[in-house]
Order: structure tokens, then sequence, then C-alpha cells
């Protein structure tokens, strides 16, 4: 497994920043916009932040990227046949390759390629919110993070945070709606293309609010509206779980048909309440093969149930 997956990495490195062939241009639709529908991937082995030991190297070689790859799938397939979680190198490496690069962090701006520092407001949320993830309560499934109670992973976004898995979207579009469907947790996300403001900051949405307009080829999405309980960053894929924005949060993100089977994403994220500054990621997205079916969070899930029901057993013990 680790082995095949290597070698697709290798391929795709090696045609990571070719140009499409003479004479592709960006597809429109019926409405002459950019078309940007199709299946895609977000998938991929760069971390959000680059690991501190990289310093300011913004690039692998190819040769450390594919190293870099093959460690990843070796951390997967060193996992025991008997962990009670899914068998994590198949999901990550079966049937579908990652989008490749040799950037050595989503992030591209700071420079340092790490999130800038959090302000006095989100130094001071700092230590409620891990007392919070570090909590083992379990009153009741309300208790419980949004991820496990099966309402929101944290990756739809805005900005859209690759997971380790389940990581295909589909786009939609009409003359005035973007339509974004997630198999990672069944999200569905509306962007407006009608020219509407965004509403009154006291209507709130997990996924914020989100109004598009095309500058040229690329559709801008500008999204406000955010809740205290928007689930950004919240996912334990994440290196930094820890640290979560506010309602307060601003997030413009762009997307550019850059070939006929990939799109150019990136982002600017502010949060005045939580960083000194705002920040800056991008990632090419690669087409994939459709459909997407149904992610049934609950069906067969016993995990939560059983959480539940071992902490009413453990308080009857203590009894």
């Amino acid at each position: 497994m680790a082995t095949a997956v290597v070698a697709l990495t290798l391929g795709a490195l090696a045609q990571s920043g070719s140009d499409e062939p003479a004479g592709w241009s960006t597809p429109h639709t019926p409405h002459g916009q950019p078309d940007l529908q199709g299946h895609w991937t977000n998938d991929t082995y760069t971390p959000l932040e680059r690991p501190v030991e990289l310093g300011d190297k913004a690039l692998f070689t190819p040769d450390e990227a594919a190293a870099f790859f093959k460690s990843k799938v070796d951390d997967l397939n060193a996992q025991a046949a008997n962990d009670i979680h899914y068998d994590d190198a198949i999901w990550q490496a079966e049937n579908y390759e990652k989008v490749a690069s040799r950037r050595t962090s989503l992030i591209v701006d700071p420079p340092n390629g790490r999130l800038p520092p959090l302000t006095a407001q989100g130094q001071d949320r700092l230590p409620r919110q891990r007392a919070m993830q570090r909590a083992t309560s379990a009153d009741s499934a309300a208790s419980r993070s949004l991820g496990e109670r099966c309402i929101s992973w944290g990756n739809v976004g805005p900005p859209m945070m690759p997971p380790t898995y389940y990581a295909n979207l589909q786009i939609i579009q009409s003359k005035d709606l973007v339509v974004i469907r997630h198999e990672l947790m069944h999200d569905v996300r509306t962007i407006y293309l009608d020219g509407r403001p965004h509403p009154s900051p006291s209507v709130q949405w997990l996924a914020g609010h989100s109004v598009g307009r095309f500058e040229g080829d690329t559709l801008v999405v500008d999204t406000t509206n955010f809740t205290p309980l928007t689930n950004f960053r919240g996912s334990p894929q994440n290196t930094r779980q820890d640290i979560f924005a506010t309602e307060n949060m601003h997030v413009v993100e762009r997307f550019t048909r850059t070939g006929a089977d990939s799109i150019h994403y990136s982002y600017t994220v502010e949060d005045p309440q939580t960083w000194v500054a705002p920040w800056s990621g991008e990632i090419d997205m690669r087409r994939t093969e459709g459909p997407i079916f149904e992610y049934a969070c609950h069906e067969g899930n016993l995990g939560l149930a059983n959480i539940l029901s071992a902490a009413r057993a453990a308080e009857r013990a203590s009894r």
C-alpha cells in the first residue's frame, strides 16, 4: 500500500506546476460564469502549519517531498490491526491519490508558514478552551463534541480545511448560487451570487453566511456571521486543535480553475479577537471520480451511545 501511494505521489510531483496543453481555456457555464462544477478532492498530507524544525523552508525538494509522504503512509500502515478505529491506511490511500505539493505548509502567509500569535483576548480564552476540550463530561449527548454528535467536523469551512479522509466534495452552479456538497460530514454549503448583502451580525450560521462574485475567472467568496460554536479547527486532525476563532471571524476565499482537472483554492482569515494579524493559505484541488455517497454518520455508530452508557455505569459503581 505504502509503495503504491508513494509512487503515485512521485508521479504527481513530477507533473505539479506543469501547464495545461496549448489551447486549454477556462470553461464557462451557459450563464457565462467560469465553470467550477464537478467532483473534487482537497485531500493532502501537507500540514496546515509548517513543522517548527523546517524553519523558513517553504518548499521541499521532490525527493524530500516523496520521503515526507512515505513517512506519513508508513505511520498509517503501522496502525495496529485491532485498532478500534477505521483502518486509516485504507481510507487514506485506497483508490485515490493525495493532492501533491512540495509546500511544507498550507499556510503561505505569514512567511514562516505558521499561525500568527494570539491576541490578548485569544490568550485569555485559550485555557478555557483547552479545559473544555479535555473535559470528560458525559452528562448527555449535548456535552460531547460536534463531531461525535455527527453535526459538523469543521472541515467544510470556510476556509475549507482538508480532513484526513472523506475529503471529496462536489461543486454545483446556477446563475445565482454555488453549492458545495462535502462528503464529510454530509454538509452542504451555499454561496449566494445574487448581490445580496450579509445579514445583521445577530443572524448566525455554523458555516457563516457566504456571498460571492466573479473577478475574471476567479470566484471570490466573502463569509461572515459565524457563531461562537463554529467548529473551526476543532477536528482532532489539526496540529493545534485548541485554537478556535470567534463569531467575528472573516474569511475571503478564491476559487480559480487552473486546468481541466484542477482548481486553485486560496483563502485569507482574520479575527482580531484571536490573532494579531490575518493569515492566508492555499491548496490545489484535484478532480476525482463521483458520485459522493451518503456519509451516514450515525448508522451503526456505537461510540456515542457507549460513551454515555459507560458514564452511567461508572456513576452507579461509584455510589
